[in-house]
């Protein structure tokens, strides 16, 4: 397949024009033209471009990339530069989406891992900058965060941390934005839910959502976002036919 296609592929599929992102969604370093095999990874990382080097992939697909408005520019010296250059000189291509790939409805990040726990009726939930960033729903049957705490250890294979008021109550809606989105627990409050999933947790986050009766569950930052990429490999297997190989992360944050 012909890059271009490809590019229009997740275009049309996660529509990354439509997010005002704090990174820049799409094709993030240009290599082959001809596409032949892709890896997929939660991120950008100096072991995950190895990978796919030796793995002899023409493009890396991947949630976080390697260029973020909070870095500023950055010279291709030290550390940055070994991300970057085995890319470069293996003609690799790299593709990055980051928002539109916790916000899809069916195949992001949040709406894999709701659908994994039993969560239904699945609506949009979240908001940065006018665009959403999750999804929340209401359990297939009423769950104590005990319970839901268990579940989503098996599901993300990951230790998790609660918060919670009561471990016994009953739990029927819950608001879910994977990764890095601890303090938006506010957000399902506000909305009305019962608990609220992340992958992040901070320690004054920790005190506050359970004194204000919000079960909140931390599942680790990669973790609670392995979902949505392979949801992606997934359909560009059954949709392009290219060869796809996942590579995966020990990190534990």
């Amino acid at each position: 397949m012909h890059r271009k296609y490809l590019n229009t592929f997740f275009s049309d599929l996660l529509a990354p024009a439509s997010f005002n992102d704090y990174c820049p969604n799409g094709l993030q370093i240009e290599g082959a033209e001809q596409i032949n095999k892709i890896a997929f990874a939660v991120s950008a990382t100096r072991d995950s471009i190895e990978q796919a080097v030796k793995l002899q992939a023409d493009t890396l697909v991947v949630h976080h990339g390697l260029f973020w408005k909070f870095h500023g520019s950055r010279t291709l010296t030290g550390s940055f530069a070994k991300r970057i250059f085995p890319l470069i000189h293996h003609n690799i291509n790299l593709f990055a989406y980051h928002l539109p790939l916790d916000a899809h409805p069916e195949i992001g990040n949040a709406a894999v891992l709701g659908q994994q726990i039993d969560c239904q009726q699945q609506t949009a939930f979240g908001d940065y900058k006018g665009s959403p960033t999750g999804i929340k729903g209401v359990f297939k049957s009423p769950i104590s965060p005990k319970q839901l705490r268990l579940k989503l250890q098996t599901v993300l294979n990951h230790h998790i941390i609660l918060a919670s008021h009561d471990e016994n109550q009953l739990i029927n809606t819950v608001g879910i934005i994977t990764g890095g989105a601890n303090s938006d627990w506010v957000l399902a409050q506000t909305a009305g839910l019962d608990a609220y999933i992340t992958g992040e947790i901070s320690e004054h986050d920790w005190h506050e959502s359970q004194e204000n009766h919000i079960h909140m569950f931390a599942g680790g930052h990669a973790a609670t976002e392995k979902g949505g990429i392979l949801s992606l490999m997934k359909q560009v297997q059954e949709q392009c036919k290219l060869k796809c190989v996942f590579i995966d992360s020990e990190n534990p944050a």
